[in-house]
């Protein structure tokens, strides 16, 4: 291993990407588990902060649910595809993806730090949409040349697996463009492996005239760890927008408790609940999905526990839509 990395590069190669060794750090028999018999097309990955969140000998431990690799993904579901909320028909130039008025989308990397089995990328070609520095260019022109562009969202993958001096040279290049008011960052990093909030990537956002807002993603309480909350305050002194979304999955978080104690903690580390999204229909991940009846009576069990601004919005996307369908 090579200790002139940066931590949060050591960690993300020691991260788990073996089943059998997981198990075994978590006290589990891999042979009374229903795994699938191979997931190279979507490989394992566990960052061992996320995996210490874990109960060890619980197989049904809402984190390890979240990862594990199963027999399940495996059954086909009526109306699930590989392209569920039509990103490709968004293409605009190689890694640009413009949906909605105002503002597009950047594939910044192909990588995350975690794989999580919902991904509703799971199957995106994100070998045709790689940010070359030609392409990078051409992503930077077509924003330049839209004003009505008033943000820009990076996205993967995780842009914040970028190393440091590519993801400054992105971020300035996109803060450079004058009708560009707001950069957002959608990012699991800060929760599956947090010292990648670290001085460099602090000063790096420090310095960009936007504002900028960074979208979370965590699902359940537990995954925020003592680690996680110092990210969060380090994030929160660089005055950095702090946002949540969460994806509602059976068996994980489809209880109102469940729910409640994640946005409170939440809110404790000075993040605002902003979406709770409808499981997107990828092929190979429709046991995780929740009916919308009961998603609906889970937001109405939220509203009568919560204040209004604890309570994130419950919403679903829909290919070729002009903005995500709010569910009420």
């Amino acid at each position: 291993m090579n200790t002139h990395l940066p931590l949060w590069q050591r960690q993300l190669a020691e991260a788990f990407s073996s089943v059998a060794d997981l198990c075994r750090y978590l006290q589990l028999d891999p042979a009374s588990l229903p795994l699938l018999p191979h997931c190279k097309d979507f490989a394992l990955r566990v960052p061992r902060g996320f995996a210490d969140c874990m109960v060890a000998g619980d197989p049904n431990d809402p984190l390890l649910r979240q990862i594990l690799p199963l027999q399940d993904e495996l059954e086909h579901y009526p109306g699930f595809s590989h392209d569920p909320v039509g990103d490709l028909n968004a293409v605009a130039e190689a890694g640009v993806i413009h949906k909605y008025q105002g503002r597009v989308l950047l594939i910044c990397t192909g990588a995350c730090a975690i794989n999580c089995r919902y991904c509703f990328r799971r199957h995106f070609p994100y070998a045709d949409q790689q940010l070359s520095k030609q392409k990078l260019q051409q992503a930077l022109t077509y924003i330049a040349a839209r004003p009505e562009i008033s943000e820009v969202i990076l996205s993967g993958g995780d842009p914040l697996l970028l190393k440091d001096d590519k993801l400054s040279y992105l971020l300035e290049a996109v803060s450079e463009i004058s009708h560009v008011r707001r950069i957002r960052i959608h990012s699991r990093i800060p929760v599956v492996l947090p010292a990648r909030v670290n001085p460099d990537l602090l000063e790096t956002l420090h310095k960009l005239p936007q504002p900028v807002v960074l979208v979370l993603h965590a699902n359940h309480a537990n995954e925020l760890s003592e680690e996680v909350a110092n990210a969060c305050r380090s994030l929160k002194q660089q005055n950095v927008t702090l946002l949540n979304q969460s994806v509602l999955l059976q068996g994980i978080n489809d209880d109102s408790q469940t729910l409640l104690q994640l946005n409170e903690k939440l809110f404790s580390l000075g993040v605002l609940p902003y979406y709770l999204h409808c499981l997107d229909r990828a092929k190979g991940v429709g046991h995780f999905e929740v009916p919308e009846k009961q998603a609906l009576a889970l937001m109405q069990s939220l509203q009568e526990q919560l204040p209004g601004y604890l309570v994130p919005k419950l919403v679903k996307e829909q290919a070729g839509a002009a903005h995500k369908i709010r569910l009420a």
